[in-house]
């Protein structure tokens, strides 16, 4: 692979994704000044402590000069708003990827305000995360052997995919390209899902519980690996969910069917189904974990 170096990275949104990036960027040497741009000063004043940056941002258009490439990393619903902020103090030569978990939604708030920096625009997605969020929770080993799927648009030119790959790449990743629509049609099954499912359990319990404490005690690791991801920013998952919410509805119904489907044959006491299903699903996942290894 060929050597690669930025002059200046910003990371706007320095928490678990952005915080990663950059730590491995930093881990790679291939950026001489990472700058970071967010809400929390508390949470920057943290990264720049932790040398995740080297300068935390005060204002746009200072931040921006001599940019060769931008990560966008904050929570999907603010990506209209930054895009609009941003758009101003782009040099022509600047190259703008994001990390959200939705992507049609990004594409829209792209063309709505990135305009002539439109080719330089590649979107983006790490498939890589865990339940806590802030830019204490950042690691330089993220992305190792992790998935990164970029759903460049017609717009985008080969220089801005090429180096946005070759980022990523840096970072010890693996990246593939993918059409947008199957992109949000695929992450909504995956992992947009398994999301809601964990908070409704949790919910469940407590709404339908009358000693939901007492009931927790008694829980066992299968209890706390599927609820896991229930302790994920209830902020970056509710834009996760609205961003992402036609492709999200026609899983749950999908999904509704199945346990509809459950509950018939518990209704029935029929063993021989349930056995069937239960097989069916457990040779599926370690076919999937085999293919992992």
């Amino acid at each position: 692979m060929t050597r690669i170096t930025l002059n200046k990275l910003v990371i706007i949104g320095v928490g678990l994704i952005g915080g990663s990036f950059g730590l491995a960027i930093r881990k790679a040497g291939i950026a001489s000044k990472i700058v970071g741009i967010g809400r929390s000063q508390e949470n920057m004043q943290r990264a720049l402590a932790l040398g995740v940056i080297d300068e935390i941002a005060t204002d746009l258009p200072s931040a921006l000069e001599g940019t060769d490439f931008i990560l966008l990393a904050m929570p999907v619903g603010q990506t209209e708003h930054i895009m609009a902020q941003i758009a101003p103090c782009l040099e022509h030569s600047t190259v703008i990827s994001d990390a959200g978990s939705t992507k049609q939604d990004v594409v829209t708030a792209a063309r709505n305000h990135l305009g002539v920096h439109l080719k330089n625009f590649v979107p983006g997605h790490p498939i890589a995360g865990a339940e806590y969020s802030g830019v204490l929770a950042a690691q330089n080993d993220l992305y190792i052997n992790k998935h990164v799927i970029l759903t460049p648009i017609e717009e985008t030119q080969k220089m801005a995919i090429e180096l946005t790959s070759a980022l990523w790449l840096a970072c010890g990743a693996k990246v593939s390209l993918m059409r947008i629509e199957e992109h949000d049609e695929i992450l909504a099954a995956t992992s947009h899902l398994p999301h809601m499912l964990a908070f409704t359990l949790m919910n469940y319990l407590h709404k339908n519980s009358n000693n939901s404490e007492n009931l927790l005690r008694f829980v066992g690791s299968g209890f706390r690996d599927f609820t896991r991801i229930a302790s994920s920013s209830p902020e970056m998952w509710r834009d996760i969910c609205l961003a992402n919410r036609e492709a999200l509805v026609k899983q749950i119904s999908a999904y509704q069917e199945e346990l509809s489907c459950l509950q018939s044959m518990l209704t029935n006491s029929d063993g021989k189904a349930l056995k069937e299903s239960f097989s069916q699903a457990r040779k599926m996942r370690e076919d999937w974990l085999n293919r992992k290894t």
